[in-house]
C-alpha cells in the first residue's frame, strides 16, 4: 500500500482542482447528479441502520459506503470541490474566479437535481406508493428534517450561528475525506483514509449541503411539517455558506500554505526507499510514494 506525502497530495488537489474547472457543463451536471443520487442512499442506510440497531453510530459507520463509492468513480459533490476548485487560483496557477464560480454553481445544481429526484423514488418507496406514511424510517426521517430545520429556527440568531459552525466543521472532514483518497494509490488504502473523516463528520451530527439536500425534501414529501422557507432560510443556504468556509480555509488554504509547493519542486527527484536497486528499479520510488 503506497503512501503518498503530504506535498505530493496538495499537488495532486491542484491538479484535481483544475480538471473539474476544465470539464463541460453537462460532464459536472452528470457527475454531480449522479454523485448527490449515490451519497442519498447511503443516507437511507445509516438511517435504516440506526433504526434497526437503536444506536446513531452503527449509521455513521455505515455512511461512508457511499461517499467511498463516488469518490472511487469520479463524481462531484459540490463540498468536495469547495476544496479543489479554488486550489489552481491559491497555488498561483490560474489568476481567473469565474471559471471556479461556474464549476461550483454547477455542481450545487447537479446535486440538487440528483438529490430531489433520489428523494421522490425513496419516498414513493417508503410510503407504498404514497399510500402508507407509518413506517420507522419515514419517521425517523420526518424528525431528522424538523431537526434540521424548525429546531434551528426555534432558537432564532442562536439556532443560525449553530447551524453554521456545524456546517463549517461538517466540511472541514468531508473535504479531508477527499483529500485523504489522494494519500494512496491503492483502492483499499483510499477507502480506509476517507472513511475516517467521513465517519467523523456524521457521528458528530454536523450539516453537510448535499444530505441536506436529499434528506429535508424527502421529509417534506413524508409530511414533516416543513416549509420550503424553512429548509432555505434555516438550513440549506447557511449550511452551504459554512460548507463553503471550512472547505476553502480550512483545507484548501490551509493545506496549501502548510504543505504547498510548485509541482517541480517534487517532480524530478527520485529517492530510495530500501534494499538495493538504482533510480527506476524497485528498490525506488518518486518522493510522492513511499510504502
Amino acid at each position: 500500500m503506497s503512501y503518498i506525502v503530504p506535498a505530493a497530495v496538495v499537488d495532486r488537489m491542484g491538479t484535481a482542482g483544475a480538471a473539474k474547472l476544465a470539464q463541460t457543463t453537462g460532464q459536472v451536471l452528470l457527475r454531480s447528479a449522479l454523485g448527490a443520487g449515490i451519497l442519498s442512499l447511503a443516507v437511507c442506510l445509516a438511517v435504516t441502520a440506526s433504526q434497526q440497531t437503536g444506536t446513531k453510530l452503527v449509521g455513521a459507520l455505515v455512511f461512508p459506503v457511499g461517499f467511498c463509492v463516488l469518490v472511487l468513480l469520479g463524481l462531484d459533490l459540490v463540498t468536495g470541490n469547495f476544496a479543489l476548485a479554488p486550489m489552481p487560483l491559491l497555488r498561483g496557477e490560474s489568476t481567473r474566479i469565474s471559471p471556479i464560480v461556474r464549476s461550483l454553481a454547477l455542481a450545487f445544481s447537479g446535486n440538487l437535481i440528483g438529490s430531489l429526484s433520489i428523494a421522490g423514488l425513496v419516498a414513493a418507496s417508503l410510503t407504498m406508493g404514497f399510500s402508507e406514511f407509518g413506517a420507522p424510517d419515514a419517521e425517523a426521517i420526518r424528525a431528522i428534517a424538523r431537526a434540521k430545520t424548525l429546531g434551528y429556527a426555534e432558537h432564532g440568531a442562536s439556532g443560525l450561528l449553530a447551524v453554521v459552525v456545524r456546517a463549517i466543521l461538517c466540511n472541514w472532514m468531508v473535504t479531508l475525506g477527499v483529500v485523504m483518497a489522494l494519500t494512496s494509490t491503492s483502492v483499499g488504502g483510499k477507502i480506509a483514509a476517507m472513511w475516517l473523516p467521513i465517519f467523523l463528520f456524521f457521528a458528530l451530527g454536523y450539516e453537510h449541503a448535499v444530505v441536506n439536500m436529499f434528506v429535508i425534501p424527502l421529509g417534506m414529501l413524508l409530511g414533516a411539517g416543513v416549509s420550503f422557507s424553512d429548509w432555505w432560510l434555516w438550513n440549506q443556504i447557511p449550511v452551504t455558506i459554512g460548507n463553503l468556509a471550512g472547505g476553502l480555509v480550512l483545507t484548501a488554504l490551509a493545506l496549501e500554505r502548510v504543505h504547498g509547493s510548485k509541482p517541480e519542486a517534487i517532480g524530478p527527484e527520485i529517492v530510495p526507499v530500501g534494499g538495493e536497486g538504482g533510480p527506476g528499479g524497485p528498490a525506488w520510488t518518486h518522493p510522492g510514494e513511499r510504502s
